[in-house]
């Protein structure tokens, strides 16, 4: 490879959510990674604070270019400039939408379990969570349209938020799924937020299909939001990209970020979504194949180690979802039994709500000897709690 993944970064004292830990612990936990962003990434930062003026910055071509050039490129979508709006990250922009596309005590879809901070979005601004759980058969999720369908013909659903790649299941949704969804979300009126933060992590050989490439009627009801900090480990710098097709939706999006004061780039935000974009490939599949390898070291020693847990086969973002259901349906004590007892800090499902209390997410997305300490750790934590469950 040439660039180096394997080299650990000490990133205490940095003000790091993530390693705000004791010493000795390690956190796989929250999703960033444990990697220093791509040289060109830095070598384009670096230009900028040379330059020691930071005043306020536009949006300027570049950024609209490097976007559409990216996903025609990488995903085979053309985007069109007048469609993309610069907000300072996705999830400001997704509360941002709900607030402006609903009243308060309406509906809004989630898919669980799914990344918690749909709630947030959805319950701090008034409304009502709908939730639409995902089927879990034979170590795979899938959609139940059927339940989809009844919940969007309420009377008082006004959005769903998809989250593809799905967090923390691994799921690339098919064109054939997220068609269904464009369908049923058209027929009943209901606008589609789609969190695609995810979608440039994804498995060898594996892609993902964006939601508005699918059909006129996804793309007429979606407000698409992107960004470059999950794949590039940017998102402290607060760079991020709405893109919606529809000329009046648009306008409705346009003017909740902006009335919310999150349009605005720092000026940092756009040289490194650029330099990400234009500059970062050849590091993006470099880092995307060295955490396949390390989801498949955590893996191969989790389940030869121990009967009754198994990882969910994930076909995208850098998170392991462990069923451990075998063993308990508390995610939340399991957990912190680890933490106490090995040091190893992970996140419980059922943070993400229905059908995730009897698993657990876990960040792969770090030098590999974290991967193996990782491992091991789990796997006597995960004996020694068994042991004291039997007693």
């Amino acid at each position: 490879m040439k660039y180096d993944f394997d080299t650990p970064v000490n990133r205490f004292g940095t003000g790091s959510v993530k390693w705000d830990v004791k010493e000795g612990e390690l956190p796989m936990w929250v999703a960033d990674m444990d990697f220093r962003t791509a040289p060109e990434i830095l070598a384009s930062l670096e230009k900028r604070v040379k330059h020691g003026i930071f005043g306020y910055t536009d949006v300027e071509n570049d950024w609209y270019e490097a976007y559409i050039n990216h996903w025609k490129t990488r995903h085979g979508f053309t985007m069109q400039k007048g469609w993309l709006m610069f907000c300072t990250g996705v999830i400001p922009a997704i509360s941002s939408t709900v607030r402006k596309l609903t009243t308060p005590n309406e509906n809004v879809i989630i898919q669980p379990p799914v990344y918690n901070i749909f709630v947030n979005c959805t319950v701090n601004n008034g409304c009502r969570v709908l939730e639409n759980p995902l089927v879990y058969e034979n170590g795979r999720y899938r959609m139940d349209f059927d339940d989809l369908e009844r919940k969007m013909s309420e009377p008082q659903t006004t959005l769903m938020i998809l989250c593809n790649p799905h967090n923390p299941a691994g799921r690339i949704w098919s064109a054939e799924e997220l068609a269904t969804v464009g369908r049923l979300a058209k027929k009943h009126g209901v606008t589609v937020i789609s969190d695609e933060i995810h979608c440039d992590i994804t498995g060898p050989g594996k892609d993902y299909v964006p939601f508005a490439s699918v059909s006129g009627d996804c793309r007429e009801v979606s407000v698409t939001c992107m960004a470059p900090t999950k794949a590039f480990n940017l998102a402290g710098l607060q760079t991020a990209a709405v893109s919606v097709p529809d000329p009046f939706l648009r306008n409705r999006v346009r003017r909740a970020i902006n009335t919310d004061e999150v349009a605005e780039p720092n000026a940092f935000a756009c040289p490194a979504a650029v330099a990400a974009f234009k500059e970062g490939g050849l590091w993006l599949d470099e880092m995307r194949e060295y955490v396949s390898e390390n989801r498949r070291l955590f893996t191969d020693c989790i389940e030869k180690g121990l009967a009754g847990v198994r990882a969910v086969r994930s076909e995208a973002t850098y998170l392991l979802w462990v069923d451990v259901s075998g063993i308990t349906d508390d995610s939340r004590g399991f957990c912190r039994f680890l933490r106490a007892e090995t040091g190893l800090f992970v996140t419980p499902g059922a943070t993400y709500g229905t059908g995730g209390e009897g698993f657990v997410r876990i960040n792969v997305a770090c030098p590999r000897s974290y991967v193996r300490d990782g491992a091991e750790r789990f796997v006597k934590g995960t004996e020694k709690y068994l042991k004291e469950k039997r007693v």
